[in-house]
């Protein structure tokens, strides 16, 4: 699927997706057109789907993270549902599961008062959602987005190959 090139490519954008063809290049002993070219075909297959800037919630003033769990009339993966939940600014994860729920949606809040009104207000405004469940973090000891990359030489081993 992707060639050690590709896979180096790939852990070093998602090290820090601000590092530019030139620097890559450099890294990787080829030409910045060759990099650039390479990675909008990644791009371009899917393989790297956005860059984004990832904030402090604390510093936005999001400093509680809650798990709910939602469940609906439809027992879940109904489009206009799944619609209604992801259009939820405060929603930043939304997962169709299996079990007696129909989604787990990662929610942030200001505080419980916040939180109880986002429930109240975005998910009881649904009429599919016959209830919900939150389970409040207290902290948080690891979150990230980064994905095991394999090492470039081709082993199985997950890791950040640079």
């Amino acid at each position: 699927m992707f060639d050690s090139t590709d896979i180096r490519i790939i852990a070093i954008l998602q090290t820090n997706a601000r590092t530019s063809n030139a620097a890559i290049a450099r890294q990787l002993k080829m030409a910045p057109s060759a990099i650039l070219e390479r990675i909008r075909k990644l791009e371009s297959r899917g393989a790297i789907q956005s860059y984004e800037a990832r904030l402090s919630p604390k510093q936005m003033g999001l400093g509680l993270l809650a798990f709910v769990f939602v469940r609906t009339d439809d027992r879940g993966g109904a489009d206009d549902t799944d619609r209604k939940l992801m259009a939820f600014p405060e929603v930043q994860e939304l997962h169709h599961v299996a079990g007696e729920d129909c989604y787990l949606a990662k929610v942030r809040a200001r505080d419980p008062e916040d939180l109880a009104r986002i429930l109240r207000e975005r998910f009881g405004s649904i009429p599919q959602v016959r209830s919900t469940r939150s389970t409040i973090v207290l902290s948080t000891l690891k979150e990230t987005a980064l994905l095991p990359v394999p090492h470039a030489d081709g082993g199985g081993a997950p890791g950040n190959a640079a």
